[in-house]
């Protein structure tokens, strides 16, 4: 069994947030129970890149984070605080933007197929010389603007900013000749979606895929961060996007062979529900989105699935299921942004015909995962050729034959192709495209959600938490990342309008009449938004919407942008802040869902942090924090606020919930510390699961479990509908054995009795941490 920390704390180092600033920075993790820093990608990246996903250099430390002797010291300081560190790792792929940035790309351009690191990207070498999407939409006058600065090995053809290296003997001539002789093509940016000759990451061209699956090309990627981890610097890595890669399993299996057995591996896969990790990865778990569905889940109240269901309906104008909006999404992105990963596979099936293509696609759009594992997973190709063959009956004999093939092979190019390209079908079509049309209720349009399935059951999620428990104890447990569609409390606080659907739909019929955008969906999205994340500046949801529109692709796209209705999207945040009738209306309908809201992000969090796995904080969410997707959930984060409140806490201060009250929301904090101080000094507690049923007339509306004899969490669920009820009345929580010596560690007060009263026991917050002395 790996040795897996009591939990993390999620830091996106940057230029901004160094690694100087990460040693200021642990003390406050240290105070706050935090057992390990969990850093996103150090290795060198684009330049100031705030995520560190786009490495240009393997080989080396990011500089602008602070370099080898800041990464040292940022090591020594965790050791001091008696802290692990986990690093999370980027093998699918590095950042080819600023090709003079990233040596191995800029070589592979200036020598093409003779450059010895021309086996360490997946270039497609038969379709000729490497297109390069960076001109203008009009290539023929972008053509005309190329120049050739320099002369000799310092030469370089430019276009504008961007500089691309020449092949030695070259330069000579115009600037178009020179282009001519190269190994590499300049070309529309609009070309790169159908005609990109390199894999890439999703329809990203700035990330190039590469090829860790050769034992060299593993070995030159992975030389720094192994040194770190036999230095004993590294406790544990998490592995970004593993489904990107040839064969995942076999690089879980050399990762695992290089770290050692001790330390804890994780891999970002994100698990449909009922799916799990193939048994032959050795792995400690996930990033934890599964968890991500669980925990949240239980706090969304299903008897309102009918209502907003037909508002949708009404709004949209239509009843489309989530699973026809998924597969009309998937369709088209493998018909368009991703068409050139099409082409490629097609290329590879036998007997290849105009038909071929259309049928990858189809095939590509049917998986019910984001990957099958050939020959583990079979299942999930046999549902892939099952589903295209009823969407498209007239092309199954080449389906046949793709799956006959693939079969045939399952280490072949054509598996490997077509079970790397499904996960970027599933991940644009579902995440980044669905996600941002289906919009009954967003709170449920989360990575690694089902928006079909409104809400988790009690009963689901006890059989979720008991089979975490026993199979995969240390795997990770989230509820925000940096790749989150909006953030915890966010969705905790959107989660009580499942239990107030008539008063919302009649809200948002109202607002959108005042104040209507330009696609009805888009719309529906807006609204539950803005409430959502409310109070927010204009500026920033402008900046929301326009990503949201383009990834929808309804009415204007990254690809082809309509000016007219971006401008119309962009203006709408300010026209309805400026409204003051209707900001005030606004305004009181939060203050009345803003309560319940905490309630839930409150219960969410003691969930996550008593309950199975090891539980990871996101940077800043220790506090209420309602951030929608990126860059807004990359925003600064008010550490001196965080300082000042944990000492006020360590003095005894209990805040309020209410937000009228404590804005700063101090009580999420002392909720926080209170679970991650007892993970991380009291471990034994945090063994085994099992529900502890509450008694009464509103036992409904509790959640608890045993983590062991002596720990139990509890928290309330469907608070609005619990206050229409009248509150708990004479419900009680009979708490496991005969003992009487509870204590609630949150409050830091007794327990009255074995089973303590609902309405007494959580009368000061609606969660309770429960133990007994050791």
């Amino acid at each position: 069994m790996s040795r897996s920390p009591s939990s993390t704390y999620r830091i996106q180092f940057s230029k901004d947030t160094t690694f100087a600033d990460g040693v200021a920075l642990l003390p406050y993790l240290d105070a706050l129970g935090i057992g390990a820093l969990y850093a996103s990608p150090l290795l060198e990246s684009g330049a100031g890149s705030n995520h560190g996903y786009d490495v240009v250099d393997p080989t080396r430390v990011s500089t602008e984070r602070g370099g080898e002797q800041g990464r040292k010291a940022l090591v020594a300081a965790v050791r001091e605080h008696g802290m692990q560190f986990l690093l999370d790792i980027v093998p699918n792929h590095v950042g080819v933007e600023v090709p003079k940035a990233n040596p191995w790309w800029w070589d592979v351009l200036r020598l093409g197929r003779s450059s010895r690191f021309a086996t360490y990207f997946d270039v497609d070498w038969a379709a000729g010389p490497i297109l390069l999407p960076i001109l203008d939409a009009d290539e023929e006058k972008a053509l005309s603007e190329l120049s050739v600065t320099g002369s000799g090995d310092v030469a370089e053809l430019r276009y504008f900013e961007h500089a691309f290296p020449l092949a030695p003997g070259t330069e000579e001539g115009t600037a178009q000749e020179v282009h001519e002789r190269q190994h590499y093509r300049l070309v529309s940016w609009k070309r790169g979606a159908g005609e990109l000759t390199y894999r890439r990451f999703f329809d990203v061209s700035t990330l190039a895929a590469v090829r860790v699956e050769i034992p060299e090309i593993f070995e030159a990627t992975h030389r720094e961060v192994l040194r770190w981890v036999h230095e004993g610097d590294v406790d544990g890595i998490r592995v970004d996007h593993p489904d990107g890669l040839s064969d995942p399993g076999a690089y879980a299996r050399r990762l695992r062979e290089a770290i050692g057995p001790d330390r804890w591996l994780l891999v970002e896969k994100i698990l449909g529900v009922g799916e799990e990790i193939p048994p032959s990865w050795p792995v400690d778990g996930t990033s934890g989105y599964e968890a991500l569905r669980e925990n949240q889940g239980i706090f969304v109240d299903p008897d309102g699935a009918g209502l907003l269901t037909q508002l949708s309906a009404e709004h949209t104008g239509g009843r489309q299921s989530l699973h026809a909006a998924e597969h009309d999404a998937r369709r088209f992105v493998a018909s368009t942004i991703l068409s050139a990963e099409v082409k490629r596979i097609a290329a590879l099936v036998p007997g290849e015909t105009e038909r071929t293509q259309p049928a990858v696609a189809e095939l590509l759009c049917g998986f019910p995962v984001y990957r099958s594992y050939l020959p583990e997973g079979r299942s999930a190709l046999d549902t892939a050729v099952s589903v295209a063959r009823t969407h498209r009956p007239d092309l199954a004999d080449v389906l046949d034959a793709i799956y006959t093939a693939m079969l045939a092979d399952p280490q072949g190019e054509l598996a490997t192709r077509v079970q790397q390209t499904s996960g970027m079908v599933m991940a644009k079509g579902v995440e980044d495209t669905t996600f941002y049309r289906w919009n009954r209720f967003v709170a449920l349009n989360e990575v690694g959600g089902d928006p079909a399935r409104f809400g988790v059951s009690a009963t689901e999620f006890h059989a979720a938490q008991a089979a975490r428990e026993a199979a995969w104890p240390a795997t990770m447990t989230t509820l925000s990342t940096h790749d989150t569609k909006r953030s915890e409390d966010v969705r905790a606080r959107l989660a009580v309008l499942a239990e107030i659907p008539g008063e919302w739909a009649e809200r948002v019929r109202r607002w959108s009449a005042r104040h209507p955008l330009p696609d009805r969906s888009l719309d529906l999205l807006a609204w539950q938004n803005l409430v959502g994340a409310w109070p927010i500046p204009a500026e920033r949801m402008a900046s929301y919407l326009g990503k949201a529109s383009k990834e929808a692709k309804l009415v204007t796209s990254h690809v082809d942008a309509v000016p007219e209705v971006d401008e119309a999207i962009a203006a709408w945040p300010a026209a309805v802040l400026a409204d003051a009738e209707l900001v005030t209306e606004i305004e009181e309908f939060v203050g009345r869902i803003a309560g319940p809201g905490r309630s839930n992000s409150l219960g969410q969090k003691l969930l996550q942090l008593a309950g199975p796995g090891v539980p990871d904080v996101y940077q800043g969410t220790e506090l209420f924090e309602y951030s929608l997707v990126d860059p807004d959930n990359r925003r600064p984060v008010d550490w001196e606020l965080r300082r000042t409140l944990l000492t006020r806490l360590d003095e005894g201060w209990l805040p309020d919930v209410d937000p009228e009250i404590d804005p700063a929301g101090a009580a999420k904090l002392l909720v926080t510390l209170s679970g991650l101080r007892l993970r991380r000094y009291r471990p034994e507690l945090f063994h085994g699961y099992r529900p502890v049923p509450a008694e009464g007339p509103a036992a409904a509306h509790a959640v608890a479990f045993a983590r062991s004899p002596s720990l139990v969490a509890v928290a309330t669920r469907l608070p609005v509908g619990l206050g229409k009820r009248g509150g708990w009345g004479d419900t009680v929580l009979p708490l496991p054995g005969a003992a009487t010596d509870w204590h609630d560690i949150v409050t830091d007060s007794p327990v009255d009795g074995s089973a303590p009263a609902l309405g007494t026991l959580l009368a000061r917050y609606p969660v309770a941490l429960l133990v007994r002395p050791a």
